[in-house]
């Protein structure tokens, strides 16, 4: 492997000198984490982040896969597990978002198997790859959404948060289909925040989809795609407004396909 080992010692140094031994414990717990923590606030852990990886710039991309996964299989804490996350969307590394970097997030997404690190790489990482090659990437997510590992379904249904008006609503109601069964509450937690984040840029075509899928969808899954409808339909109404007000054209409405689901 072509891993950085300083990079490495560095952080782990930064994060021991910064360990809050009261803290820790109460993070873990809160978590239900299996692995300890350091007990380090998102805000220091990320300038420990920053400072270490500016310091130590990765010359290649195996360098920068290489790295990360020594970080990730690695880890001794948590907080080192999501040093390696940051690592992947680290702005020097931008150029390595590439295909040939999904293994490294599916390895991440699998075996992290809990929604603080999932949803990370899902929203952040996934999303990205599936802007930069829609159709590769809209060929994994189907897959992924029909996995035997819940986490990757959890990723695939996730993967366009964050998307607004460009999120592909075919593929969003495909990823969610086979899953709308599932019983497991970070599958329908997962259902219901991917339609409601989608709610505030397009709360019709939501409130179609759950009203044509209101026999499939869980209690959960419905309440929280519902949560926000109310007032997204007032916003998304007053920018029409606008819109028509300087007579600029809009972009036609796509209706929820029920045969998709």
């Amino acid at each position: 492997m072509a891993a950085d080992s300083a990079l490495i010692r560095h952080l782990r140094r930064e994060l021991r000198a910064a360990a809050d031994p009261v803290r820790a414990p109460q993070m873990r717990a809160y978590m239900k984490s299996t692995m300890p923590y350091y007990g380090i606030a998102s805000t220091p852990l990320r300038a420990i982040c920053r400072g270490v990886f500016d310091a130590h710039p990765l010359p290649s991309f195996e360098a920068w896969r290489d790295t990360v996964l020594e970080l990730w299989r690695g880890a001794s804490h948590r907080e080192e597990r999501y040093a390696a996350v940051a690592l992947t969307g680290h702005r020097l590394y931008s150029e390595y978002q590439v295909l040939e970097a999904l293994p490294v997030y599916e390895e991440m997404v699998v075996t992290g198997a809990w929604w603080d690190l999932v949803d990370g790489v899902a929203t952040g990482r996934l999303r990205g790859l599936l802007e930069r090659y829609p159709r590769e990437m809209r060929r994994a997510m189907l897959a992924w959404s029909r996995s035997e590992d819940m986490w990757k379904r959890r990723a695939a249904i996730l993967c366009q948060v964050g998307r607004r008006l460009d999120v592909d609503t075919d593929l969003l109601q495909r990823c969610i289909a086979p899953n709308l069964g599932d019983r497991e509450f970070f599958i329908r937690k997962a259902i219901g925040w991917a339609l409601r984040d989608y709610a505030w840029h397009d709360p019709a075509w939501v409130r179609q989809y759950v009203s044509q899928n209101v026999s499939k969808l869980s209690s959960l899954s419905r309440r929280e795609a519902s949560k926000n409808l109310d007032k997204a339909l007032t916003k998304v109404s007053r920018g029409a407004h606008t819109m028509s007000a300087s007579s600029t054209p809009g972009k036609p409405g796509r209706s929820p396909d029920s045969s998709a689901s």
